[in-house]
């Protein structure tokens, strides 16, 4: 296994599209949006502020996982979004054959609410971030993964996951 995948995780709003976008690019590793990969039904569910069961989130993260398994196979470290939100989930993403590393994008529930206000053109409402904060398993320390404070600015989270790939 010579590949890495890196999966930014987080709540909606904490900032994993923007951060994994400079990752990928300083790391010149393809990037992954995860959430273009969910299936029509979770979009529609989301857009209605409808919480996603696990059953719902299950063959998204299949997808996911494959996305990073095939980027493996080619010999390509890549970049992931994805929320990532229960240990669960991220067991499913580290079946796939590829060095699976985390880096949780953590915050408070106002910094995170006050983003989500100034956000527009996303599916996801405001409304679900109780439920991802609910549903939200932090890294255990047996998890191979970082956990960065949002109050950074982007650049300096990148600066932090990068000396983190390093050690």
């Amino acid at each position: 296994m010579s590949a890495t995948c890196l999966v930014v995780m987080g709540v909606t709003g904490s900032g994993k599209s923007t951060v994994a976008k400079l990752l990928a690019d300083r790391l010149d590793w393809p990037f992954t949006e995860g959430d273009e990969l969910h299936p029509a039904g979770n979009i529609a569910k989301m857009s209605k502020g409808v919480p996603l069961t696990d059953a719902d989130r299950e063959p998204w993260l299949r997808t996911i996982r494959d996305r990073i398994a095939a980027a493996a196979a080619r010999g390509d470290s890549s970049v992931v979004t994805c929320s990532a939100l229960r240990r669960a989930y991220r067991d499913v993403l580290r079946e796939a054959d590829a060095r699976v590393r985390f880096v949780h994008l953590d915050g408070s529930r106002r910094l995170i609410g006050d983003r989500l206000s100034g956000r527009s053109g996303h599916f996801m409402p405001p409304r679900l971030l109780d439920s991802q904060f609910a549903a939200l398993e932090p890294l255990g320390p047996d998890e191979d993964g970082l956990v960065v404070n949002i109050a950074d600015t982007p650049e300096r989270i990148v600066e932090a996951v990068l000396a983190f790939l390093k050690r």
